[in-house]
């Protein structure tokens, strides 16, 4: 990308420095770590797999359908539960499925104001 285009390579370097020299407190924004950018940033990316492993929407999602069936798997493994969804797809529904997983109908969960640092779906 510094061949390509320095001025864009210069932008995300300066971003990087700030990034490592600020602690955010905004959880969609904490550091990820390299293994999740090497993802994002790998092949995949040119890859639309709509639907779920084995029945996509398009074809040539073989590959995509393994990495997504050991997440399945692990997840599985992880919550001893016989299905598994890794398929979140904004916050909102992210949120929900944290809060389904670890909450209990009439558990008491505290929500930040979103002024505050909440999110949306906390419901303030």
């Amino acid at each position: 990308l510094h061949e390509l285009d320095p001025a864009i390579a210069a932008a995300l370097d300066a971003e990087l420095e700030r990034q490592q020299s600020t602690l955010e407190m905004i959880a969609s924004e904490n550091f990820a770590p390299v293994a999740v950018m090497e993802a994002q940033g790998s092949v995949a990316t040119n890859k639309y797999a709509e639907g779920y492993p084995g029945r996509r929407y398009y074809g040539g999602c073989e590959h995509v359908d393994v990495a997504e069936q050991i997440a399945i798997d692990r997840v599985k493994e992880l919550f001893g539960a016989e299905y598994a969804n890794v398929q979140p797809h904004s916050g909102a529904s992210a949120n929900q499925a944290a809060l389904f997983a670890l909450a209990q109908p009439g558990d008491t969960i505290l929500g930040l104001d979103l002024a505050h640092g909440g999110h949306l779906t906390h419901g303030m």
